[in-house]
């Protein structure tokens, strides 16, 4: 198999959780998801493993689902590290690796003792400096995909340029359409979409506020969210229009409802992401309940 972004399909996973799960709920919660019918999974490096550790831990645990790193921290390795430890997974899999790598936040950074500076520099310089990477072993028949983490529109444009895509986090459909509009046709878009599989509202805003705390602190995401029409005392007071924007809530076809607007939007793949209990679990059940109606927009079941 070659490694197309087509074989993603239209819906895909993501998870932050399995960066700090035994090796064993790892593997479990990888095959849950390809036994779903979903296209992909993606996971983030913020916190926790390593990309392309857990990145080779999620792909031994599954047979034909697509890995996606989401993303792969660019202060986490140097260019080499990053091309050759890409080229590897894809390698070991049958090439079901897509790597995508991003800058990350400024406190995340700082916290690994580089300095947080002009951004779009650092990861145009960046992917200069892939693109020189030299090595020793055998070329696939297609370069490995390549996608950007990216939230504004210079940063959009610059993976259009350079990548094969982009995948936006913590955005609502708003931003995908706009983002879209900004790339044109051809370049691959795969937004994050955060939904809570409940009816309870009071469950339903818990979830969403203690998630949103983490986000709405960064500089980075501030900026993309006033752009996108909400105020900072929507961020910081958890307003009604920022939940909405952000989060889906419901049953499985409320949530599969608003992947569908992404879709709709221009999106090429939506990434969902299941706020489960805080109790640092997967959420199977909720992935259970969510399954069938996302692998039916998908086109699988």
């Amino acid at each position: 198999m070659m490694p197309t972004l087509e074989h993603m399909g239209r819906v895909g996973a993501w998870s932050g959780q399995l960066a700090g799960l035994p090796h064993a709920q790892v593997r479990r919660a990888a095959a849950h998801i390809e036994d779903l019918g979903l296209g992909a999974l993606w996971y983030g490096e913020a916190f926790g493993r390593e990309a392309m550790a857990l990145g080779s831990l999620i792909l031994e645990s599954t047979e034909h689902l697509i890995v996606a790193s989401g993303i792969a921290n660019i202060y986490g390795r140097d260019a080499t590290a990053m091309v050759n430890g890409a080229r590897s997974l894809a390698e070991s899999s049958n090439d079901r690796f897509v790597l995508g790598i991003g800058i990350s936040h400024e406190p995340l950074v700082n916290r690994r003792g580089h300095e947080y500076s002009s951004p779009y520099k650092e990861l145009n310089g960046y992917l200069d400096a892939m693109a020189d990477v030299e090595t020793a072993g055998p070329d696939p028949a297609e370069p490995i995909p390549v996608l950007v983490g990216a939230l504004g529109p210079r940063m959009s444009l610059l993976a259009a340029e350079r990548t094969q895509g982009v995948h936006p986090y913590f955005t609502p459909v708003s931003h995908t359409a706009a983002t879209r509009e900004l790339i044109g046709r051809g370049t691959f878009l795969a937004p994050e979409q955060m939904v809570i599989v409940t009816n309870d509202i009071a469950v339903a805003r818990a979830r969403a506020v203690r998630t949103a705390r983490t986000y709405t602190r960064m500089a980075n995401y501030r900026r993309m969210l006033r752009s996108q029409g909400l105020g900072d005392d929507d961020m910081d007071n958890f307003s009604e229009a920022f939940f909405e924007a952000i989060f889906a809530w419901g049953d499985a076809e409320a949530c599969a409802a608003r992947v569908a607007e992404h879709l709709a939007a221009g999106a090429d793949h939506v990434c969902v992401q299941v706020l489960g209990a805080d109790d640092g679990t997967f959420p199977h059940a909720e992935w259970e309940l969510l399954g069938p109606a996302l692998a039916e927009l998908a086109g699988t079941r």
